[in-house]
């Protein structure tokens, strides 16, 4: 089933990648087009991923069950020659059957709500560990690249921000995420040990865009919503986070696929940013909303924030939309979906 929208006229968040390598080489030494299969393509990340991947070139298909991701983000893709829509779960079997001559996979089928995740932990435990795995069997069948997104939580969620490589985040079972964050670990475990791919792992950090729909659980989805909506966004006082652009994510992503790297690489913005500040921004920017800051207890407070050098040394990667910018477009999309309540 051929779907998908023309790429004509994109929305501001379209991401326009630096690394545009087009074609892959056959071992008949002869051009072939690429051919990327993108799990978790109606997500924030995939919807996007996907565009840019069309606009470079690149036949997508796009698998996705459509139990947090939206069919909305994809809408206009789905008339695309070059594109597919799978609706399937990557977990069942037979999902990614009958994929031929496939160049490059990104593997994003895992809830990247946290609202989602922490409804249905054993469905996105089982994205993590059997999703995974049918992903990783499949580049190994077909020769094909492979980039499986784990989270920030691997890198850590704790005092000192950044944290060290050692540092194996926090999963505690009384946290209201903490399925997320195992899963986080069971994907990149998966991904380190397989063998007969050839894999690289990404951890994106709070990546924020169109896309991003109100109750998504996610700090961005959260304040500007709220703040849209004239409500008062509340945070906790020394809270710091990393937001990274989704078109700025789309371009780490194709470079990394385009690339022999492993990784680990953390793909978030350049600088951590306080809570507070984070959402006296989208209160400017929105021109409503009101903010009320908690006191934190030593526990309360978390800090993470992304160490970049290899996204720079592997990738020639660093983000480049400042944080107003991404917000303002994030905002702008948002308005469009968002009934008054």
């Amino acid at each position: 089933m051929n779907h998908t929208v023309s790429t004509d006229d994109p929305p501001p968040a379209s991401a326009h990648p630096r690394h545009m390598h087009t074609s892959a080489t056959s071992r008949h030494g002869t051009a072939t087009m690429n051919h990327t299969v993108v799990t978790g393509g109606a997500g924030l990340l995939g919807s996007h991923l996907c565009r840019a991947l069309l606009e470079r070139g690149d036949r997508v298909t796009a698998i996705d069950n459509l139990s947090t991701g939206r069919r909305a983000a994809i809408e206009n893709l789905t008339a695309h020659p070059r594109f597919t829509l799978r609706t399937a779960d990557v977990t069942a079997p037979g999902a990614l059957a009958d994929l031929a001559t496939v160049t490059h996979i990104a593997h994003l089928a895992r809830p990247g709500s946290p609202t989602a995740s922490a409804r249905r932990p054993v469905d996105t435990l089982r994205a993590a560990s059997t999703g995974t795995l049918a992903a990783l069997d499949l580049a190994a069948r077909r020769g094909a690249r492979i980039v499986v997104a784990s989270g920030s939580e691997i890198s850590g969620e704790s005092h000192h921000a950044p944290p060290s490589r050692g540092h194996l985040g926090n999963i505690g079972p009384a946290s209201t995420f903490s399925a997320n964050t195992a899963g986080s670990h069971v994907t990149e475990a998966l991904a380190r040990h397989y063998r007969g791919a050839n894999v690289g792992i990404v951890r994106p950090f709070e990546v924020y865009g169109p896309h991003l729909w109100p109750g998504d659980g996610r700090v961005t989805a959260s304040c500007c919503a709220a703040a849209l909506r004239d409500q008062t966004l509340q945070v906790i006082d020394g809270d710091t986070r990393s937001f990274v652009y989704v078109a700025d994510t789309v371009e780490a992503m194709v470079a990394m696929l385009d690339s022999e790297a492993f990784g680990p690489v953390d793909i978030g913005g350049p600088n951590a940013v306080t809570l507070a500040e984070f959402a006296r921004t989208v209160i400017d920017l929105a021109g409503s909303g009101w903010l009320e800051v908690a006191p934190a207890s030593t526990t309360d407070v978390t800090a993470r924030s992304p160490d970049l050098t290899h996204a720079r040394a592997l990738l020639g990667w660093h983000p480049t939309t400042l944080l107003p910018d991404g917000l303002h477009h994030t905002l702008d999309w948002m308005r469009t979906i968002l009934r008054p309540q």
